[in-house]
This record gives C-alpha cells, structure tokens and sequence, in this order.
C-alpha cells in the first residue's frame, strides 16, 4: 500500500496550507502533544518497560485506524496520537484492593473516571441481594452460577452484550456461537451504536457493508468530504493523512452544525512541518442544522442533476433506482430544503458543483450521521450522492463510514449482532440450517434483542439474565433512572471488564458478578482486530505481568456454554486462538486468511483496496442501487433548539479529559452561535439550562461557530436530555440529539425573545 505514495516528497513544504506562520502554533489553542507523551511517561512510570512494549509490539487499541506499534499501512513514520497514550494506562495499572468492594455505599457516587483510577479488577466477585458488597469467589463458583442461571431460565430471557473496548475479533466470535449454543441470537455489541445503519445502508445500495476504499485513497483524491465527522477529535493518526492529501491538492469540505476547530487546522505533531506551521484542514465547511444533512445533500443532488453534472453513463449502466430519485427530488421545493438543512438554496448549489465538478472523491461520515432516529436515511442520502459519480469501486474514491473504536468493526463482521450470523448474513431460516450444520448444534431462525431492547425487556422484568461484557449502560444511553431501574431488575447480572464502572454497583435483584478480563495484549496466542479500511491485524501478547486471575473473553463464554450445555462440549472447545482464526475463516469466507495471521506485523486488508472494483457490485441483480428517502420532519417550535450531545473528549463512555484541549472547553459548555447569544442577551461563560420534557442540563455559555437554532453540548454529561424511546426504525439506534429550550440560571423565565426580536434576527 505504501507503494501508492512514493511520489510523496516529505521535503516539499507547501506554506499555503499552513494554520499559522507563527512557530509551534504559539499562543493558539490546541492539544500539546508532546505534554501527553510526558504525561504518558508520568502515568505509566511503575510500568515503563511494559507499556513500552505494549506501544511498540501491540496493534493500537484506540480508534480503528490500526496503527501497528507506533506505524502504519498508510504512511512511513511515527505515529503515537493521544487517544492511545490516554487509554495505555488501562494495560499497565496494578490490580485494585478488592477490600474496597466489601462496602460499596462510598462507591455508589463516583465517578466512573474515579473507579477506573481504582486499578484493574484482579478476581471473580459476587454482590447478592442485601448484602452492602462484593466478596471474592473463584471462576468454578461464578460459571457454576451463570450455567445454572441458564438452565433455569428459557433462551428468550438471556442478554448478552460486548463493548467495542480492545475487543479482538476472536472474543466476537466465539461469544456469538457460545450464546447461540444456548439457544438464542441476543448477542450484541457497541458497533449497532455507532454504525447500524451504514452497515445496512451499503449493503442493500452496493452489496458490501464495509468502507469500500483505503486510507491512501485520501491522498490526491479530487475531494473529501466529512458528514459528521471529526476525524481531529477521535481520529487524530487521520489528521497526518490529511496533511499530505492537501500537499497534494485535495479538497476537504466538512458538513456538520459546528466548525470545528480542530477540522479547520491541526498541528500534526509527527510531521516537521504541520508540528512547525500546523495545517489548514478545510477548505470549505457547510454549517447546517442538526439532522438536515439529507434535505442539504437531496439539494446537491437536485443542482447536480438541473445541471448535468451527474454521472449517466455509469447511472444507465450500472445503477439502478436513479429515475425515481430524480422524480423525487423534482417534488422537493427549494424552500422545504433550505428549512430542514437551515442553508439557503445557493449553498446547496455551491456544494452540489463542489461534488459535481469532481473527478474523484471520497465520503466520509460519522455518528453525527447515523444516531438520528432517521439514520438509515441519511447514510442513504450520502451513498446516493456518491452513485451519481460513481465514487465507489475506483481509484482515489470511495464511501467510508469511519469507525471511532479498534474493535467495532469486527463484531458485526463475527455474527455478534442480535440480527446477523457471521459474515453479515441474515437471521432467517436458510441461514440458521446453514449454520446449524457448520457448528454441529441447532441455531435458532428469530433474531434476537438490540442491546436497547435487552434494556426494555429488563425493565418490564421479562430478562433473566444480562451479560455485559464491558460497556456502561447508565453513561451511555438515555434516561438514567429506567437504564437503572432496568439493571436492578434483572436477577443475575454479570459484568466482565478490565476495570470497574458505575453500572456495576446498581443494586442487586438478586446476585450481581464481576468477572475480570484480560487486555488484548495479555491474551496467549494473540489476537486480531480489523480497521476502517478492513484491514485485519495481528496483534501479538505482550509478556509481562498479569493482574491476579484475569481472562480472555473468548474463552469465558466458550467455557459458560459448555457448562451450560455439556452435550455440545467437544464443539465448542478451542485449544488457543489459532484455533479460532481457523474456524473464522471457514465461517467467514471474506476473512479467509486470517487462520495465516501468526505474527508481529501480519495483517491482510479483505476485498482488496477497494471494494465493488471496477463497478462489480455483490447485489441480486449485479447493479448498485439508489433510493429516494423521504425528508425527515424537523419541525422546531418557537422559542427552542436542536441540541447535539455527541461531544467529545471520551472514548467510548471514559471520559478522558475535564477539557478538550482541540476547542479549550470544559465539559460543562453549551455552544452557542454569536447570532443566538446576542438575541438572546448572552455573554461568554453565562449559566445556563436547558430543559425539555425528559430533563434538565445546567451548563455554561460558549460562544461558537455553530449554526443558529442549534446547540452543542458534551456526551455523555447532556444525555438526561435525551428520549430513550426515539431510535430508528431498522437499526433500532438511539437518538443522540433532543429539542430544547433555554434559560439563564436564576431567572425564572425562560430567554424566548418576542416574534419581533425573532423576526429582526432572521
């Protein structure tokens, strides 16, 4: 892959995408990097020779980029961001007292920051109903206690769960045939949260679920364009990628409600000349409201077709679908569009000949684009803007749907999905006889619970049993008061993590277990992850010390099936992950290779470069397909905003800062538009509420490049705003953003301004 790049000459500075002529961007805010690598070093400092190992020998547990120790498949060089060095203490830490466990009231309140701090969860530890808290017990006691748990329930009670936290691709699979053993397809994981409704979107449109181009494909490409993407904030290795595709004369637009800062410049910390001078990110952002990106990219496609500047030799060969958009597009108004999209009819245009005037691009979109209760619909409307130039299945093109964590990809790729068996391959009755006949037992046809169903179905008290493998469901989703209430009531629940968090010390219905889990790097044998651009990577086990009696996940719930159900022991026994990578090829077939992966360094990339080459599209009748989605409704009453809470800095549900150092906010802001704060007699740093049916957030006022009539606020801190209920109707993911209205703290009347302040401010 490296090969593509040659012609790169690292010595050729370009001063015109330079952020600042000032050295080492003085006096700018942004993040210090070389302060984290120091604060690393602090942190670590008991452990030094370990986490250097684990940096140097170990596939990058962060985003899922898939640096390889401190290099990559892209380009020559160092490559260390911050994400990683924050998350490398959670490899190093000693073991917890477990002391601390037997009285939990002190715990109950803190923070899951603090508890992390607390040290790695080092043995098996059992809360029973009553008792103040956990005491020690060995593995035999706590698998004898699930098993029998199992065995005295039905299949349809059981919910299994895997966070996307370092989970290799080995612990997915052999999770989804260990829960299917027992009888049913509620198994699920973090990447439905994220990126449901792309996987979908793509495969029904083109036939692959997967980003269909590679991370080179940014380099020299006409165009690439961010939808909901912060690739700064939680990508960072992305920003380098960047750097050298603008030396190259590429465009980068961003669509999104906020200018980000880190999207407009970045000082990329490995390359002499963007750490010196940093580099101007963006060439053009497109601010819009929050959840208008399909009425501004239906407004695109409209310009483009009005001024033929579409495709028609590759839509009338290989596409099918694009009459009925065209005559959808035909019945949308301009004045609808620009409502929804909260840009006027010129923008849409400019952005429409952007795209149109492009030989080559690459789309790139995020969870800014998916947790909407019409996801679905939005990935849809990007993949039809590709299709109308057929940026897909080419050189320098491509549809990515970036993945924000190393383990996300994987586990809808290993059937740990409540609606897919491994490969993507749907729950119905074809399938399930397949499956059944490849692993010897018989797999069930329906498919099974989201893990916002399993939530449901705890609440209203039909779950027996909830296996959470990682994950923090009360910083994660919605309404905390019914995600606890939901976890009090299920009878056993299990929790199996490298370290504590909140959702853990919920009160007991009746027994509540923790079972320690090893890192990645503490596996035998090794695992795998797969990045963005499909690239499956061995990552070897690091020798070093390991925290009492930790395992791996994989062989955990291969261990709990065969105790639940004996008379399938001899098929669910793997001897080492070899074993397992053998069994994922045959299962798997576009992995087939990964049985080959033995070590330091080897990984394969499946499909290829590219995905649909050369136009060839894996769907029924060979063609790619569009789909005219209808506008969402968007109706926002007078006096309130859109507010989104998908801000960072956090990894998964570890908030990892107090501040984001990219745009020097505390956690606390609530971005506003210098439009809103002036008609609403707002200053820098004024106390504010916002409020709507579901709850309340106290916060602060910062004033920023957002578009007008919406709102920004930090996540998980905004989520007692959001609706539990209000998910997508195929992907069933939640709704990330609310509608709200504001008020000053202190004042008793909320800040509407009259219908003729309103009206002089529009």
């Amino acid at each position: 892959m490296k090969n593509l790049l040659k012609g790169l000459n690292p010595f050729r500075w370009t001063p015109s995408n330079w952020a600042s002529w000032k050295p080492f961007g003085i006096g700018e805010q942004r993040p210090n990097n070389f302060v984290e690598v120091f604060r690393a070093i602090w942190k670590n400092r008991d452990n030094l020779r370990y986490a250097w190992r684990v940096l140097d020998r170990g596939v990058c547990d962060g985003c899922a980029l898939g640096t390889k120790g401190m290099a990559d498949w892209t380009l020559d060089g160092i490559h260390l961001c911050n994400i990683r060095l924050r998350l490398l203490r959670l490899n190093t830490m000693p073991a917890l007292d477990v002391s601390e466990l037997e009285d939990v009231s002190n715990l109950k309140n803190r923070r899951a920051k603090e508890l992390r701090q607390m040290g790695r969860l080092p043995y098996p530890m059992i809360r029973r109903k009553g008792e103040k808290g956990f005491r020690r017990i060995s593995w035999d006691e706590a698998l004898e206690a699930i098993a029998a748990r199992i065995n005295d329930t039905t299949p349809d009670r059981l919910g299994f769960y895997l966070t996307s936290r370092g989970m290799p691709n080995e612990s997915y699979y052999a999770a989804q045939k260990a829960v299917r053993a027992l009888g049913t397809n509620s198994v699920d994981n973090a990447a439905r949260v994220c990126h449901s409704p792309s996987t979908g979107g793509l495969k029904r449109s083109i036939g692959a679920g997967a980003t269909t181009c590679s991370y080179t494909d940014w380099i020299g490409s006409d165009l690439v364009v961010f939808f909901g993407s912060n690739v700064a904030n939680n990508q960072p290795v992305a920003t380098k990628y960047l750097h050298y595709a603008k030396k190259e004369g590429t465009q980068v637009a961003v669509v999104n409600t906020y200018k980000e800062p880190g999207m407009e410049k970045y000082w990329v910390p490995s390359n002499p000349e963007s750490a010196l001078f940093g580099t101007q990110v963006a060439d053009k952002f497109y601010l819009i409201n929050g959840g208008g990106d399909t009425a501004f990219i239906n407004g695109a496609i409209k310009h483009m077709i009005e001024h033929d500047l579409v495709d028609r030799n590759f839509i009338n060969a290989y596409t099918d679908g694009f009459d009925a958009l065209e005559r959808s597009l035909a019945e949308q108004p301009w004045a609808e569009l620009e409502r929804l999209s909260g840009v006027s009819e010129a923008e849409m245009r400019t952005f429409g000949q952007q795209v149109g005037e492009a030989e080559t691009a690459v789309l790139v979109w995020s969870m800014g684009i998916t947790q909407h209760e019409f996801g679905e619909n939005n990935v849809q409307a990007i993949i039809n803007l590709g299709l109308t130039k057929g940026f897909v299945g080419r050189d320098k093109c491509g549809l990515m749907p970036i993945r924000g964590h190393s383990g996300v990809q994987g586990g809808a790729e290993m059937g740990c999905y409540s609606t897919v068996f491994p490969g993507g391959k749907p729950i119905d009755a074809e399938s399930a006889r397949t499956f059944s006949e490849f692993y010897g037992f018989e797999l069930s046809d329906e498919p099974g619970l989201t893990a916002t169903d399993m939530i449901d179905a705890a609440h209203d008290g039909s779950m027996d049993l909830l296996f959470a493998a990682g994950g923090n469901f009360l910083d994660v989703l919605a309404e905390r008061d019914y995600v606890e209430q939901a976890l009090h009531n299920v009878p056993l629940r299990v929790h199996m993590d490298i370290v504590l968090n909140p959702q853990m010390f919920v009160d007991p219905s009746d027994e509540v277990l923790l079972l320690p889990a090893a890192t990645r790097y503490e596996v035998p044998g090794g695992v795998t992850q797969t990045s963005t651009e499909r690239r499956v990577m061995f990552s070897p086990e690091i020798p070093g010390e390991r925290p009492g009696e930790v395992r791996p996940e994989w062989d955990v719930f291969l261990d709990l099936a065969r105790r639940a159900r004996p008379d399938l022991a001899e098929r669910l026994t793997f001897n080492d992950t070899a074993e397992l990578r053998e069994e994922i090829a045959q299962a798997v077939p576009i992995y087939d290779g990964i049985q080959h992966l033995t070590q330091e360094g080897d990984a394969f990339q499946y499909g290829g470069p590219h995905l649909c080459w050369n136009w060839e599209f894996d769907t029924p009748d060979g063609k790619a397909h569009f789909d005219a989605v209808p506008l969402p409704r968007l109706d926002l009453p007078e006096g309130h905003f859109r507010v989104s809470s998908r801000r960072g800095k956090q990894f998964n549900s570890m908030v990892q800062d107090a501040s984001d150092k990219i745009t020097g906010l505390e956690r606390q802001a609530i971005l506003i538009s210098r439009d809103d704060a002036e008609l609403y007699g707002i200053t820098d740093g004024d106390p504010l509420i916002l409020r709507n049916e579901r709850g309340t957030f106290e916060g602060v006022a910062a004033i920023a490049s957002v578009k007008p009539g919406n709102l920004q606020v930090h996540w998980p801190e905004g989520n007692a705003l959001l609706e539990y209920d209000r998910r997508s109707p195929e992907a069933r993911i939640p709704d990330y953003n609310a509608i709200v209205t504001l008020e000053r703290r202190g004042d008793a009347r909320a800040q509407t301004p009259s219908p003729q302040e309103a009206g002089t401010a529009s």
